[in-house]
């Protein structure tokens, strides 16, 4: 699930949004009152219920191959999505849906940011999209999706290396386990 040329995508398990209207995301860093959306490239980092935690890498120019193997692994791709097991039933049973939307109003957020925002209301270019199988979609994209007790000891190997990478809802996760 990605959006076509023209297009950004928001997710959510609300298929009933008429009307996109600016306002300040509560988790956000942001202080302005904006849409939030996504192109191509991060659609996947929104396959997942809403407040599911969730760690994300990839291979990025100039990562290195000891990190590739020792995070995402040998000959496994070039990005894994890890959660914690509490979610897997969630992650099945979630209905998520993708809304599609006019790329134009939309424009990158910060110098980083993958994200995309829209500071004037936005409707949808039809009704959303029922995204379906979460499992499915990661397996077509040959996304790992690898399933932990805890997301910190595997969050901490990432931010240290030099794959990109991006963490959602990781207030949601686990305490982190005591040091021994």
């Amino acid at each position: 699930m990605r959006p076509r040329d023209g297009e950004v995508l928001h997710f959510s398990e609300d298929p009933t949004i008429a009307r996109f209207v600016p306002h300040v995301a509560p988790t956000s860093s942001e202080a302005g009152a904006y849409v939030w959306a996504v192109g191509p490239d991060r659609a996947p980092d929104y396959w997942f219920p809403r407040q599911c935690p969730r760690a994300m890498a990839w291979v990025v120019d100039g990562t290195s191959d000891r990190d590739r193997d020792r995070i995402v692994g040998a000959g496994c791709g070039v990005r894994v999505h890890a959660v914690e097991y509490a979610w897997l039933d969630r992650i099945r049973s979630t209905r998520l849906y993708a809304y599609r939307l006019p790329a134009a109003p939309f424009q990158p957020i910060g110098a980083e940011s993958q994200a995309l925002v829209a500071t004037e209301p936005v409707e949808p270019l039809g009704p959303p999209d029922p995204v379906g199988d979460l499992f499915a979609h990661h397996a077509e994209a040959g996304i790992q999706l690898r399933v932990l007790d805890n997301l910190w000891p595997f969050w901490d190997q990432v931010v240290g290396s030099t794959l990109g990478f991006s963490g959602i809802r990781l207030r949601n996760a686990k305490r982190r386990p005591a040091a021994p």
